[in-house]
């Protein structure tokens, strides 16, 4: 029996943006209680503690900021779990090539994950029992049980609308995944024709490779039905000398496809730390009440301040099933308070700057590019 209660009531703050005294009150009690948990139940973790001069008898910790962050590339080569993990849910981050990150979610971490998503979707009113949408999922459709992290959530995220019909633009062939760029037009080009919303979900490389297809063949532009949405996720990876800023893609959504920018939506987030950041309606990403960011110098790893770029610090009490409450990414970022967005959120917010590595890093987005290269 897991029991961690602060951190159940911190991810079930209905209010995921509402930041007041009471919930970084709470949010810092949910750390003390998940730190005390990990100490506990997860083998060797005090003597992490330990080593970064920290007691694990009385944790000492001024700012969550200072609990000392795993690197996110750590868990592509190894597997670290606490008791609840080991007979737990195992979600990889990468396809059929290349390193994965193996992750392990017991059902209060996943659910605690879940309870987030819920509340950000009707925060943005996506939430829609009544009106069915047709699905393009640019992810990997799934075959037996799924286990990649990003084919979990896009199937996750079908729950919010009806579905009337599901489209992948990744198919599988009886012997792997194979993008499938006509498929995703000709779904396209019926879904203009039906009344029902459509939900492009996954990796923006492919509806970026569509779009261009359909230019080049000199295909009219179409116009999905109102209340249309995109909510991508998996970046570019293999694909960063093509990537092109947001808006472009935004504005090729409206101009080819007819979504307006307001629903043209991104999304950040990882295997190794699942919390889910999504894109306001001027799109940064700000930070729920259930996480906390800081940027990192790429050289000392001294805590920067607000509009300094180092590698981004995610620090969340959600998980009990591994020590991923506080992560290292390998992405460069700069950290912006939330008045400097304007869009009405008061929490902080992100901006993604890339990978700080030169190496190809190989993630879910990277081995799913490598299908569109033929690789």
């Amino acid at each position: 029996m897991i029991s961690v209660p602060t951190v159940d009531e911190l991810c079930k703050l209905n209010q995921p943006y509402h930041c007041t005294e009471a919930s970084e009150l709470l949010f810092h009690h949910a750390m003390q209680e998940l730190v005390f948990f990990h100490i506990k139940n997860t083998p060797k973790y005090a003597q992490w503690l330990i080593k970064h001069h920290i007691s694990p008898e009385n944790p000492q910790i001024n700012s969550w900021g200072d609990l000392p962050p795993i690197f996110a590339n750590y868990f592509k080569h190894n597997l670290l779990v606490s008791h609840t993990g080991n007979d737990a849910l195992e979600l990889t981050s990468s396809g059929t090539m290349g390193q994965k990150s193996r992750m392990r979610f017991d059902e209060r971490s996943i659910n605690a994950l879940l309870n987030m998503v819920d509340h950000i979707f009707q925060y943005y009113d996506w939430v829609t029992p009544k009106t069915p949408c047709n699905y393009l999922l640019l992810s990997y459709e799934p075959v037996d049980s799924i286990t990649l992290g990003t084919t979990y959530t896009d199937q996750y995220l079908c729950k919010y609308a009806p579905i009337k019909q599901v489209v992948y633009a990744l198919r599988h062939t009886g012997k792997g995944h194979q993008f499938d760029p006509l498929g995703v037009i000709q779904a396209l080009q019926r879904f203009s024709l039906d009344d029902a919303p459509v939900r492009i979900l996954g990796f923006p490389a492919f509806i970026w490779f569509v779009l261009e297809m359909m230019q080049d063949m000199q295909l009219p532009p179409l116009t999905l039905p109102p209340d249309s949405l995109t909510l991508f996720g998996g970046g570019w990876k293999t694909y960063a000398e093509q990537e092109i800023p947001k808006t472009t893609l935004y504005q090729r959504l409206t101009k080819q496809l007819g979504i307006i920018n307001e629903r043209c939506r991104d999304g950040y987030g990882a295997i190794e730390h699942g919390v889910p950041y999504i894109e306001c309606i001027h799109h940064h990403f700000h930070l729920p009440v259930y996480a906390k960011a800081w940027v990192r110098d790429t050289y000392s790893f001294e805590i920067k301040g607000y509009g300094e770029s180092g590698f981004l610090q995610l620090v969340s009490p959600y998980i009990t099933s591994c020590p991923a409450h506080s992560i290292l990414m390998s992405d460069l970022a700069i950290l912006h308070p939330g008045a400097e967005c304007g869009c009405g959120l008061g929490t902080d917010w992100f901006q993604l700057l890339g990978r700080a590595t030169q190496h190809k890093t190989r993630s879910c987005a990277l081995a799913a590019s490598e299908l569109h290269q033929g690789k």
